[in-house]
């Protein structure tokens, strides 16, 4: 498709419109309607059939043959596309019972039931929010608390979990990966 300077145009793929400001052989400049000047090949553009602008552009015949003039077309103008995140942070949960609770005049076994069912909560509710790795601070102590935490978590099928990070967490962290349904 032939575009030329004026022409309002949309990029395929992409939510952008904006107006063609620079025309050579294959490659486009457009302006769009946030005043971004941004380069496409002519094949990912099509012109637009209503006018998608939010404002007006009032650019002389003037200004565009100077920016024209200015142009080097062999230069690529980056898009600013933004990197996509590909690990997101890990939920982490204290399980410390004085974090979890203001008052720890608890027997041991009422203290150790809380911070299971404090697990399974987080669990569940990283589950319903896509939350894909949950970090469990359960300290070193006597190990009551990590040896059941591994008994429960062997329960679920849709997950597996480890030791955390040693040189963030030390010794008393399991970090736990959800296999999420796509």
């Amino acid at each position: 498709m032939s575009f030329k300077v004026g022409d309002l145009v949309e990029v395929l793929d992409e939510d952008l419109s904006g107006e063609v400001i620079f025309v050579n052989n294959n490659h486009v400049v457009i302006q769009t309607d946030d005043d971004f000047e941004l380069e496409f090949d002519a094949s990912q553009l099509v012109k637009s059939s209503t006018k998608t602008l939010l404002k007006s552009t009032n650019i002389s015949s003037e200004a565009i043959n100077k920016m024209q003039s200015d142009k080097n077309p062999s230069k690529k103008k980056s898009v600013g596309k933004k990197k996509k995140e590909r690990v997101q942070p890990a939920l982490e949960i204290d399980l410390h019972i004085h974090k979890l609770l203001p008052s720890t005049k608890m027997q041991k076994h009422d203290i150790l039931t809380y911070q299971l069912d404090t697990v399974k909560r987080q669990i569940a509710f990283a589950m319903s929010k896509k939350i894909q790795r949950i970090v469990f601070i359960h300290g070193v102590g006597e190990g009551v608390l990590k040896l059941e935490m591994e008994y429960l978590l062997k329960r679920y099928d849709n997950l597996k979990f480890y030791e955390a990070n040693y040189q963030k967490y030390g010794l008393g962290a399991t970090e736990v990966y959800i296999y999420q349904n796509t």
